[in-house]
């Protein structure tokens, strides 16, 4: 690790040197850190060095003004004539982590070209003055890298770098040619009038548009927006909405665009007094190097997936996440005193083997002799105030959770919103002390460091549908690990293995291990975890981390979004806890939070966040008629997913959701309020042909 950072920073600082402006983008990603994207790009060698001291794994952007890079997916790509093939092999060339290259080439004298996508040829795209690339040695997905071809290296200023062939300059030349100029643009045609709030939103849309008519692609319309952005709107918006209305006006065909300038659809998309945060965006599902961690989370994994009748990667990570963290639950904190006390759901359909990676933990915690700190339902909150009194550490293992959501959610019993309070207190008092409820006649109680650790599973769409809007805003959905399974995995003959000796002796180190020099009752009753250091790296990244989750919080609250801020509110403590999770599993003996700890926190947690966000808000309703509304988008987003732009038939929709016509019409009219869906309705010899899609 230390030395793949080590050649980030010199390559940018090479790169630089040689002429060409760089920037940092996101570690494993494409996206730039600077807030002004690839309009940050410098040669300034001091700058670069700062930005990759702060963030040390940072991917290289180079700004692409002045070249004309072709940007060719896939090795066997139709474009590549052989003879076409022959003449692009004077230009440098890097080789991208998904199978496709870059062939980087100076712009000849007089030339102002732009980014296109497919416009060259299918599957053919060019980056020029706008935009930018990434290069060698970043990586992406964990472990797939830019790499430049022996002997084609970029290793020559701009000016020293072939120019086209010919036939390619033609051919860029009559892309040109349908494009105006950025510059042009940015300036709103010759205007730079400052933006205010309350009309970026619909303005920019308005300036895309007028682009998307004459031709120019997505890629265009987002580097010229960003411009304007920067330039001309008071305060800027974030760079995210920038690009949802790059990508929500470049779904209109050129030829279309003319009809929706001329009726103002902008207006009505995207103009509001506050400008509206954009809708959060499906990061996916969690990337499988997530569910790794090395150690003894790894060997309860693999020990899972091999003996499993149905081997779950999510569910086992789950299982294996969960029993760790009560292993060291009151046994060690870090620096701040955060402790590895761990909410986790892991939601999958009937079938897919939710009940395996439970009795796994349950034989390893029997082996380990700590079968009394194994729980199962909550029957009340004062259960488990005295499950936890009479034993401070204990993993409730939950499946059907859903169920005690929604009976905390129809609010009929006192108990069950009992449970909630206390499962709120419970976290948060895991690092000090928890009073119990007063009971008649006894002395009130306390739980010194309470160590109540969960792995609970439920089924995707009830779970999310027995959340009520407060619990996304109390705190409580905050908490939660929630990890989503795919389709059911292939079965397996399951064999009734012995765990190994790997597992067995780690948990019983862990039972063992008493810290602070205690002894007796009182080293169980009021304990003193050991302390586990950090790196200096580690120490940069969380903080880093701190800081982007700070910001995401801030930009919630400006847009006053509770659920947001809520969630947001709880990600630096909880990517605190998993980093000190990750050192007792990768060590259990020596727990030091390093580098890789931080940084697989980190990505961890952002990814969850922004995933339960995105759940949340499409499925949580604040009533029933809501979760209608709700429910006719989370189908047309499937329905788009599968089938693109094209219109998806009523009667077919009318399957999913069978409704009164009267409900249809009630729903329709309110997403169309909304401005969420499109509705086309075409008149025939008998009934009417209606139909819907996705704005």
């Amino acid at each position: 690790m230390i030395a793949m950072t080590s050649a980030l920073l010199e390559s940018a600082l090479r790169y630089a040197e040689l002429g060409y402006p760089v920037f940092p983008c996101a570690p494993g990603t494409k996206t730039p850190l600077t807030e002004h994207g690839f309009l940050d790009a410098t040669t300034d060698p001091e700058q670069i060095e700062r930005w990759w001291t702060e963030h040390q794994s940072a991917n290289i952007g180079i700004a692409t003004q002045g070249l004309a890079v072709i940007d060719i997916d896939g090795e066997a790509n139709g474009w590549l004539a052989p003879e076409k093939a022959a003449e692009l092999t004077a230009a440098p060339m890097a080789l991208t982590p998904r199978g496709g290259s870059h062939r980087v080439f100076r712009q000849p004298a007089g030339k102002n070209w732009r980014c296109t996508e497919g416009r060259l040829a299918t599957h053919v795209d060019t980056r020029a003055d706008g935009g930018y690339i990434v290069a060698p040695p970043s990586v992406l997905e964990g472990d797939k890298r830019y790499q430049w071809v022996p002997g084609l290296e970029l290793d020559e200023p701009p000016e020293r770098l072939p120019e086209p062939p010919g036939w390619l300059v033609e051919a860029l030349d009559g892309l040109a040619t349908r494009s105006p100029t950025l510059a042009h643009v940015a300036s709103g045609g010759g205007e730079a009038n400052t933006i205010p709030k309350g009309q970026r939103n619909a303005t920019l849309a308005r300036l895309a548009g007028t682009m998307r008519r004459v031709g120019m692609s997505r890629t265009e319309i987002a580097a010229a927006l960003n411009r304007v952005n920067v330039e001309r709107c008071q305060p800027a918006l974030p760079a995210t909405e920038v690009e949802r209305i790059a990508a929500s006006v470049a779904r209109y065909a050129p030829d279309e665009v003319a009809t929706a300038l001329a009726e103002n659809h902008w207006q009505q998309m995207f103009a509001s007094p506050a400008d509206e945060p954009a809708e959060a965006e499906d990061p996916g599902a969690v990337p499988e190097h997530l569910l790794r961690m090395p150690g003894f989370v790894n060997a309860v994994i693999d020990y899972t997936l091999a003996t499993a009748p149905y081997p779950e990667p999510v569910l086992a990570f789950c299982g294996a996440l969960s029993v760790q963290a009560l292993l060291a639950a009151r046994k060690v904190r870090d620096e701040a005193d955060n402790r590895t006390t761990l909410y986790i759901l892991g939601l999958a359909n009937s079938g897919a083997g939710k009940d395996y990676p439970r009795k796994v933990n349950q034989r390893v915690l029997l082996e380990a002799g700590l079968q009394d700190s194994l729980g199962d339902t909550f029957a009340s909150g004062e259960g488990i105030e005295d499950r936890l009194f009479v034993n401070p550490s204990v993993l409730f293992q939950t499946d059907e959770i859903d169920g005690l959501m929604t009976k905390i959610n129809l609010g009929k019993d006192a108990r069950h919103e009992g449970i909630m309070n206390v499962l709120l207190k419970m976290y948060t008092s895991a690092n000090s002390l928890y009073p119990m409820r007063v009971k008649a006649g006894k002395e009130h109680g306390i739980i010194d460091q309470p160590g109540l650790c969960i792995f609970g599973t439920a089924i995707p769409k009830h779970f999310y549908e027995a959340l009520a809007v407060k619990m996304l805003t109390n705190g409580f959905f905050a908490r939660m690990l929630i990890l989503e399974t795919g389709k059911r995995a292939q079965g397996q003959d399951a064999a009734a293995t012995p765990l190994p000796e790997s597992i067995l002796k780690a948990a019983r180190w862990w039972a063992d291990f008493t810290p602070g020099g205690k002894h007796g009752n009182l080293s169980a009753w009021h304990p003193a975890p050991a302390a586990v250091s950090h790196t200096p790296e580690a120490v940069d990244l969380l903080r880093q981390l701190r800081s982007h989750a700070d910001g995401q919080y801030g930009l919630a609250e400006e847009q006053d979004d509770p659920v947001g801020m809520a969630i947001w509110a709880r990600a630096n403590e909880k990517a605190r806890r998993l980093a000190l999770v990750y050192a007792c599993s990768e060590n259990h003996e020596n727990p030091v939070v390093g580098e890789s700890a931080a940084r697989w926190a980190w990505e961890f947690v952002d990814h969850q966040t922004r995933r339960m966000l995105f759940m949340a808000g499409g499925h949580v309703s604040e009533n029933e008629f809501d979760g209608r509304c709700k429910a006719v988008v989370a189908t047309l987003r499937r329905w788009q997913d599968q089938h693109g732009d094209a219109w998806m038939p009523f009667w077919k929709l009318n399957r999913k959701h069978p409704w009164s016509e009267r409900e249809h019409e009630e729903v329709r009219t309110a997403l169309l309020n909304q401005q969420l869906i499109e509705y086309s309705e075409t008149k025939t010899g008998g009934r009417p042909t209606k139909a819907y899609r996705l704005l």
